[in-house]
């Protein structure tokens, strides 16, 4: 049997043809399998097929052999990824709000590469990006990287950081670029956040990444690490309402038991919820970063819930109710 142009290509040739035609559920005959390679420009005979396809099994893919009948059925069986852990990466891909609609193509369409074609047709089938509200800063995906080199060489950084005008344009929030310590990647609210020690201001800071702009690893140290030792990441991120910081409060909070699964699904189970002394409400402590964010959580979920202390805390939440409400007693003039 004469040898085609790609000969020496044969062993990654017949991979392709196993990873991307064959499944649990899609087979290749031995003669399927050589007319597959003849595309490529490689030709075999059966015997050194069998041969090929035992190195495919040393390498790690895991090339299963049936006998059906008189024929054998050869395929594929347990990949790298699994066609619903794929499924589950696409859909989290898609549904991340911080990365721009063009890596998150180039990303599935990566993931795709790693399934039979019939698979992937089921990936591409969930694909819907367009549309979405998804951030326009291309650059947060190798932010990401430069954060983690930061920790992992235990480097300062220094950044510059941004926010939105009235005219839609992202400007510098002041006017010195920002030198911290980072510790630690949160993932809160969709959007990925950079908690950091503030060795000027002395206190914990947290910045959301797509904000950071022209990030620079620098040969100093972090500093920080007492703060960081008895840090309880998940613990910061509970209390903290889509991570806008605040004082560190503990609220008791009185509600009737039809919100219980809310509190449960914010602060976890271990929470303490007791009986109130209204019939059919219960009372639980939470301890929160205080803040408007804080308060507008409380006032989305209505007349079912209500602060009960400390005083203090219930009342700068009347204040912040009695402010907004003022905005709509006004003369509509005044704007």
């Amino acid at each position: 049997m004469p040898k085609g142009s790609n000969q020496k290509l044969k062993l990654y040739y017949l991979s392709r043809i196993m990873t991307e035609k064959t499944d649990d559920e899609h087979f290749l005959t031995m003669p399927e399998i050589q007319k597959a390679l003849e595309a490529y420009g490689v030709t075999a005979d059966r015997k050194s097929l069998y041969d090929d396809l035992e190195a495919l099994r040393v390498l790690g893919i895991d090339v299963i052999g049936e006998k059906v009948g008189r024929n054998y059925y050869y395929h594929v069986g347990s990949k790298q990824f699994e066609i619903a852990e794929l499924k589950l990466l696409v859909d989290a891909i898609q549904s991340s709000k911080f990365i721009t609609e063009k890596k998150s193509n180039e990303l599935i369409k990566k993931l795709t590469g790693m399934a039979s074609d019939y698979e992937a047709a089921q990936l591409k089938r969930q694909v819907f990006v367009k549309g979405r509200v998804k951030t326009m800063n291309e650059s947060i995906y190798y932010f990401v990287d430069d954060v983690h080199r930061a920790i992992t060489s235990n480097r300062k950084i220094r950044f510059e950081y941004m926010e939105w005008n009235p005219e839609k344009t992202l400007v510098a929030h002041r006017d010195e670029p920002y030198v911290v310590s980072p510790w630690a990647l949160s993932w809160d609210d969709e959007n990925y956040y950079l908690i950091a020690y503030d060795e000027e201001a002395g206190s914990i800071k947290h910045f959301r990444v797509d904000k950071m702009k022209n990030i620079e690893v620098l040969e100093e140290v972090r500093c920080g690490k007492d703060k960081f030792r008895q840090f309880d990441l998940a613990k910061y991120t509970q209390m903290s309402f889509g991570m806008f910081g605040g004082e560190p409060t503990t609220v008791s909070i009185t509600f009737d038991n039809v919100m219980t699964g809310v509190f449960i699904d914010r602060f976890g189970k271990n929470i303490v919820i007791r009986p109130s002394r209204r019939h059919g409400w219960s009372e639980t402590f939470v301890e929160v970063a205080l803040s408007s964010q804080f308060f507008g959580w409380i006032f989305a979920l209505g007349s079912k819930v209500k602060i009960t202390g400390p005083k203090n805390v219930a009342d700068d939440f009347k204040k912040a109710i009695a402010e907004v409400n003022g905005l709509y007693d006004r003369s509509s003039d005044a704007f």
